[in-house]
């Protein structure tokens, strides 16, 4: 096998690859002896065929058979002899041989570019810190308490916060449109469900009464055919039902899984719930923080091929979470340019992470592993089935050790950055409104 390599650029090379057509041509003989012991064609017994008929009936596909194998084996001994680190799928192509004697071939491909993380000790990174105190448990308990809200008939006039059914007809310049009408509608006082003029014209009103209210819809409203037009709705009230929430008590325990209904037992769990989940969330901020300094000061090139594998990934789980939402996706178009930004991303930080736990030895170990398995099992009724599920088999292991690499790496660039704590707010990083 004859080998020559060219640069194209700085990371695409072309390789010329000349494989010895006597060696494929042997290769082509057996396996046409092979076929020629069971082949069936028309004519005669099975394996009875004369040989030159098995070659008019098999030959071409065993040739590009075996040239398929022989072009994908010379490749890969080639680039490993010299050497060559391929990034994503070679282009192979049929290349004009120089002499009778060898089949000739062509292969453009990428190199991993060379990874060097910069400076990490002028930068300074992020660490959100947000203890839980008894008051941030009491947020929590107020939540789930208005999870469980109950709503009750009241008789008084409709006010924030209160679940009201209603009728209405809508009408501009005197004539109704399209969604402009429904009955036995509910929605919530208070939360923004409906425009600010129509909820203000709900408010004051008792079961049975009927109000016209006059509703400017803004000229960026979704529907275009009112957008910027004024409606006046005519509204009957059908029901009004204000909100009560549970008493923090022993059944409110018990529907929180509290068997003797133990309050202080409830406040305890639910503490250690809400101490998990925060210290989930500041994890996952801190280490995008330190991804984003890993790519801040790190020069990469990257593989137009790994890029282009990376956006196809990104498109098919596009894909499978729409249609898992019932949506149907079979025309629909996915633009690849939507996902190049992300790809992107993704394809830099493999590269920086890869370079990052070789050079500084922050493999996953096998105690870091356990103890995050330990960690997600602890939090479900029977934590020793949870351990032995994932280790019943190597792949349902990788997730965590995935984890635990990215957790070391957070812990390495920590030690070299300037790191600064900073104090961020509990509903802030619950996402909470209240």
């Amino acid at each position: 096998m004859q080998v020559q390599l060219e640069t194209l650029s700085s990371l695409e090379r072309r390789m010329n690859v000349a494989l010895p057509l006597s060696v494929i041509d042997a290769m082509v003989a057996e396996r046409l002896k092979r076929a020629a012991r069971s082949a069936k064609i028309q004519g005669f017994r099975p394996g009875k065929a004369p040989m030159k008929i098995v070659e008019m009936n098999y030959g071409a596909q065993i040739r590009e058979e075996v040239l398929g194998e022989q072009v994908q084996q010379g490749f890969y001994q080639a680039v490993t002899e010299q050497k060559l680190r391929v990034a994503g799928y070679p282009r192979f192509e049929p290349a004009e041989a120089a002499d009778a004697e060898s089949f000739n071939f062509t292969a453009v491909f990428e190199v991993y570019p060379e990874v060097k993380v910069g400076d990490l000790s002028g930068k300074e990174i992020v660490r959100p810190v947000t203890p839980v105190s008894d008051v941030e448990v009491e947020k929590t308990i107020d939540i789930l308490r208005k999870q469980r809200t109950r709503f009750e008939r009241t008789e008084r006039a409709a006010a924030d916060g209160d679940r009201v059914i209603i009728d209405f007809k809508g009408s501009i310049d005197g004539v109704a449109f399209d969604g402009g009408s429904s009955e036995n509608f509910p929605f919530m006082l208070g939360q923004g469900q409906m425009l600010p003029e129509f909820e203000t014209g709900v408010i004051g009103l008792k079961e049975g009464e009927t109000r016209n209210v006059e509703v400017n819809f803004p000229a960026d409203y979704h529907g275009k055919d009112v957008a910027g037009k004024t409606a006046v709705f005519e509204i009957t009230v059908k029901n009004v039902a204000e909100a009560k929430l549970p008493e923090v008590d022993t059944d409110f325990a018990k529907a929180l899984g509290i068997a003797d209904g133990d309050v202080e037992k409830m406040r305890a769990e639910i503490r250690k719930n809400v101490e998990r989940e925060v210290k989930r969330r500041l994890t996952a901020r801190t280490k995008e923080n330190v991804m984003q300094a890993l790519l801040d000061v790190t020069e990469i090139e990257l593989p137009k091929a790994l890029v282009q594998l990376e956006i196809g990934r990104l498109m098919e789980q596009a894909r499978r979470d729409m249609e898992a939402r019932g949506m149907n996706v079979k025309d629909m178009p996915f633009p690849p340019e939507l996902f190049t930004e992300q790809a992107e991303r993704r394809v830099a930080l493999g590269l920086i992470l890869a370079d990052v736990v070789e050079a500084n030895k922050l493999e996953a170990k096998p105690e870091q592993v356990k103890a995050l398995v330990d960690e997600f099992a602890d939090s479900y009724e029977d934590p020793s089935d949870v351990v032995a599920w994932y280790y019943a088999s190597p792949e349902r292991l990788e997730g965590p050790t995935s984890m635990v690499l990215e957790d070391n790496v957070v812990e390495f660039v920590l030690g070299k950055g300037k790191v600064k704590d900073e104090d961020l707010a509990f509903d802030a990083l619950m996402g909470n409104n209240a």
